[in-house]
């Protein structure tokens, strides 16, 4: 499963958010945050560019770190 870094979730508000935003994207499923870690993990159904998980993100007011 893929994992990404996301800079400036705080909350479970924050963890709904990222949440919904990833499983909005078509090809990802089975969303995991760990907000103690700051990352997401995911499944991904089709390959998915990184650009549009990015935009995503920062869509919602957050950022994917690398």
């Amino acid at each position: 499963m893929p994992t990404i870094q996301i800079k400036g979730m705080r909350c479970g508000h924050c963890v709904a958010s990222v949440t919904s935003a990833l499983n909005a994207i078509d090809g990802i499923s089975e969303v995991n945050i760990s907000l103690e870690k700051n990352e997401a993990t995911f499944k991904q159904n089709q390959e998915v560019p990184i650009a549009a998980i990015k935009q995503a993100i920062a869509a919602i007011g957050f950022e994917v770190v690398e």
